[in-house]
């Protein structure tokens, strides 16, 4: 796989399928990576350089003949903490870093509603879900989405999209085969 030369369109989910970069049944490869451009684009929303040094990475990460959990995995390991996350459900406080981090790109402080987000004791009576309720609510409020997903055990795991972008990443993320949901 190569990386695409010409420029995509992240408000255009499916251009490469009009203009022949890629043929499904003559290259599943072609379709692979332009799906996962396509969100490479949605998760790094008017930073295509980080969209394309992450697909690069992505591309030498992926082994031969990938199946969807190695292509979502490879996609994980060259985004995690720098535009999606995966972290421990009971690491309340890493779960408040990594939103931090990521909702700085944009520009967004988020409000905890706690007193100290960095210790952990005071954080140990507040669920996690509703960490990332208040982080999706001023997120929202901010032209954004953020996205969580199911990973088949004691993580959570996210992303942050434009707002606008909500449909196109709903349908990417079905390609890769991630069952999302905004929020919680």
């Amino acid at each position: 796989m190569s990386l695409p030369e010409t420029e995509f369109d992240p408000d255009d989910n499916f251009a490469f399928l009009a203009d022949g970069r890629a043929e499904a049944e003559d290259d599943p490869d072609a379709d692979l990576e332009a799906i996962a451009w396509q969100w490479l684009l949605l998760i790094n929303p008017g930073d295509e350089e980080a969209a394309r040094q992450q697909v690069l990475a992505w591309q030498e990460a992926l082994p031969p003949d990938p199946d969807a959990e190695a292509v979502r995995d490879a996609l994980g390991v060259v985004t995690d903490w720098r535009a999606s996350f995966r972290i421990d459900e009971d690491d309340r406080v890493a779960l408040i870093e990594v939103l931090v981090e990521l909702a700085a790109r944009f520009r967004v402080e988020i409000d905890w509603e706690v007193e100290d987000p960095t210790d952990a004791d005071a954080l140990a009576e507040v669920p996690p879900s509703a960490l990332l309720g208040a982080a999706y609510d001023q997120l929202r409020v901010a032209g954004y989405t953020l996205w969580t997903w199911e990973t088949g055990d004691d993580t959570f795991a996210g992303a942050i999209a434009l707002r606008d972008d909500d449909d196109g990443v709903r349908t990417i993320g079905h390609a890769l085969g991630l069952d999302l949901r905004p929020g919680v």
